[in-house]
């Protein structure tokens, strides 16, 4: 009887929290739904606190079948393909630079209880419609020994400046020992792990959110005196002391992590999945804080970037379209998401849960008690049909700097080149 009464009050607590779209339907609906992800640290939770046993609860009869892909690169890869033969799962999960690859095989959210509870989702609409609900806000830390810091002499930087001389005297004092030592392990080879750098430097330093629109609307967005330009040469700068290590291009992700996880490197920039990662490992974790990246300006701001992540939407492609609505309305109701959310290392973005900040993120926190948050957005569709047409790929350019013989001015001249000749063919001059 006990059990009976707490299944009941489950239902009536989730029917509740998620409105008309579970109301409304058949409980009895036989169904199998498809969820795709590559959020490694959200797959074992969604065994170990049983994601699809918990739906049942509220629908009998409905399979929930996840899609487990290694990284963003392989979701994104397979997830155009897929969309091209109309065979997108029933939920996916979206970044918001897939957007403008996706905006039309998604369904409109802009209705769910779960949008109208969440305090990003409105903000990443595309012309007024909701095509996913950021399921958690996601922020980069540099990740480090204290123990290390402390043996070397030095302290965490609080400025750009700083953050490079820290660096070269931690590469010079551990390097000297260890010929794979890097003061910063960036999995190079993967190309994607130096987004922390090539994808928010012209974001940060130059605090603006939405910079690649502003790039959207120039012909020659990398000429002298530009942000992006500065960015990135104060990047190259930093790249160019071999912080990075020895052989920085021929290592991936998981050798940059192992480096580190061995003390073979000191820090390592990354985000809550990283921390995830780092905190399964097994290794001791006593001396392990965190600080954010330093993008300061010469004003003094400290700013930092702060987005929504993993947008959760559902694709106009399914057959159970309104049975996937209603799984997104569980995911975000008191059913599932406060269990979820407090587990992962990323904030809430629901008003209705609060969700204390992870032990070793408050470090950051302690570290740079005032800084300037600025909330990023992927790029609009000028940005997107700019990129497809001059194959801009910042993520590559940052592999670049570390090629022998690399020639950063004569990169900037090919890319201002590349990117008029997209803007004039696209009809945009």
């Amino acid at each position: 009887m006990k059990k009976l009464i707490a299944l009941c009050l489950t239902l009536v607590m989730a029917l509740t929290m998620t409105g008309a779209a579970l109301a409304e339907l058949d409980t009895n609906v036989k169904a199998t739904l498809t969820f795709a992800t590559f959020d490694n640290e959200a797959m074992l939770l969604f065994d170990e606190l049983d994601i699809e046993g918990r739906f049942q609860e509220l629908f009998p009869r409905v399979s929930i079948e996840i899609e487990e892909f290694k990284d963003d690169d392989e979701y994104f890869k397979q997830m155009k393909i897929r969309a091209s033969a109309n065979e997108l799962p029933d939920v996916m999960y979206l970044q918001t630079r897939y957007f403008p690859v996706f905006k039309n095989y998604m369904v409109d959210l802009s209705a769910l209880e779960a949008t109208k509870n969440n305090v990003m989702a409105e903000s990443y609409a595309l012309d007024g419609v909701v095509l996913g609900i950021p399921e958690k806000r996601s922020e980069d830390y540099v990740f480090y020994w204290a123990d290390m810091f402390e043996e070397a002499g030095v302290s965490v930087p609080k400025t750009w400046e700083e953050l490079n001389t820290v660096l070269e005297t931690l590469q010079n004092y551990y390097g000297a020992k260890d010929p794979n030592f890097a003061a910063i392990a960036v999995g190079v080879k993967d190309a994607w792990p130096v987004y922390p750098f090539m994808e928010y430097a012209p974001a940060s330093f130059s605090g603006n959110g939405t910079y690649w629109d502003l790039m959207a609307t120039q012909n020659e967005p990398f000429a002298e005196g530009t942000e992006i330009r500065e960015a990135y040469t104060k990047v190259y700068n930093l790249f160019s002391k071999g912080v990075l290590g020895a052989d920085p291009l021929g290592i991936g992700y998981d050798q940059a992590l192992s480096l580190f996880l061995n003390k073979s490197a000191c820090m390592m920039a990354d985000n809550s999945m990283g921390l995830a990662k780092i905190k399964n490992s097994g290794v001791d974790l006593s001396n392990l804080k965190t600080f954010y990246m330093p993008y300061t300006t010469e004003d003094g701001s400290f700013n930092h970037i702060v987005q929504g992540d993993f947008f959760m939407g559902v694709t106009n492609t399914s057959e159970n379209q309104e049975l996937a609505k209603a799984f997104v309305e569980f995911f975000f109701s008191e059913a599932w998401y406060p269990d979820y959310i407090s587990r992962l290392a990323s904030d809430s973005t629901m008003v209705t849960v609060h969700k204390d900040k992870d032990p070793y993120m408050v470090f950051a926190d302690q570290e740079q008690p005032e800084l300037t948050v600025v909330g990023y957005v992927g790029g609009g569709d000028d940005y997107t049909a700019i990129v497809n047409e001059s194959k801009w790929d910042y993520c590559k350019l940052g592999a670049e700097m570390l090629m022998e013989g690399f020639d950063l001015n004569a990169a900037f001249d090919k890319l201002n080149a590349d990117w008029s000749a997209a803007r004039e063919k696209l009809g945009m001059n």
